[in-house]
């Protein structure tokens, strides 16, 4: 049992990088994929070790369902949603997009301390979700299930509507539609305009800042941290972050409180540099509650299983 165990943890951490070259149905070598976290713990007994190997073969398929809908990019584009986030927002921004208001009253030629310290915070994200995890099972073990259960939620629920409802962040359709108002031969309505007739007038700022900061280094860098452009909807960076704060605030409130201000502050970020629309954060927001309030009632469903997988692995060990 533990040989078949170890063999699904094989094939689930080798599914992501043959996803290319086999052809396999996406869905398939997804579920191969997460596949992986669950003959982990029935190969291994249960540590702090197995804790971390089991979100890591998490987010190792997490990676692989963010990337996989761009394998076929212009597939992707004749898919991807540009018009309804640039409607919302400019009924948010008052016939503007908040992005635009914000980029054109703040941004200057010079990068100044507050735009450095601002796409700081953007980057420093990926260390936030699991860094909230690790200090949850070193400071409070009993809770580390439970959050790790609603952290890797948010992001897998999150990579399943990126699949089917890819759609433009303000960056990407800035770059890709000009003043004739075309996005990659679809016209835009007037309506989804704000520097001229038919121009998206966005900046994105972590883009060029990384250039001048990384300098060459910054293509191979960036290379590693993108694989899919149109994985906007919903911002999982405002939503993880949330579900950190939430989390956090759980296990007292000066942890709590530092990780709201690190939130609020991601949250502008990433509508000033160019990353996400409004809409985009407050999907993810509504995203981070949905899991909050569905706990309750996933949990026996969650706790049966555990138990499932528990037992298989008191089997293979001969307990």
């Amino acid at each position: 049992m533990r040989t078949a165990a170890w063999g699904l943890v094989a094939a689930g951490a080798m599914a992501p990088l043959l996803r290319k070259r086999v052809s396999t149905p996406p869905l398939v070598a997804q579920v191969v994929a997460f596949a992986a976290p669950v003959g982990l713990c029935v190969a291994v007994r249960r540590s702090r070790t197995r804790d971390v190997a089991v979100c890591a073969l998490q987010m190792w398929a997490y990676l692989s369902a963010y990337k996989a809908p761009n394998d076929d990019e212009s597939a992707q584009e004749q898919r991807v949603h540009v018009d309804y986030p640039i409607a919302v927002d400019r009924a948010i921004g008052l016939g503007q997009l908040p992005t635009v208001r914000l980029q054109r009253r703040l941004a200057r030629g010079q990068w100044r301390l507050g735009d450095r310290a601002l796409v700081w915070a953007h980057w420093l994200w990926f260390l936030v979700p699991h860094g909230t995890l690790v200090y949850i099972m070193l400071r409070r073990r009993g809770r580390f299930d439970r959050a790790a259960v609603m952290t890797y939620a948010v992001f897998d629920i999150g990579a399943m509507v990126y699949w089917i409802l890819p759609t433009a962040p303000p960056w990407y359709a800035a770059a890709h539609t000009g003043h004739s108002g075309h996005f990659n031969g679809r016209l835009l309505p007037a309506s989804a305009s704000d520097g001229g007739p038919h121009d998206i007038a966005v900046r994105r700022m972590m883009v060029e800042y990384g250039e001048f900061f990384w300098k060459d280094g910054w293509g191979p860098l960036y290379s590693v941290l993108g694989g899919n452009p149109l994985a906007a909807m919903p911002s999982l960076h405002f939503a993880t972050s949330m579900m950190a704060a939430q989390l956090l605030s759980e296990t007292g409130p000066v942890a709590g409180g530092l990780a709201w201000g690190y939130t609020a502050t991601l949250g502008f970020a990433l509508v000033y540099l160019g990353e996400h629309y409004v809409v985009d954060l407050l999907a993810g927001a509504a995203l981070t509650t949905a899991v909050r309030r569905g706990a309750p009632r996933a949990t026996p469903v969650l706790a049966c299983f555990g138990r499932a997988v528990a037992a298989l692995e008191a089997r293979a060990h001969g307990t």
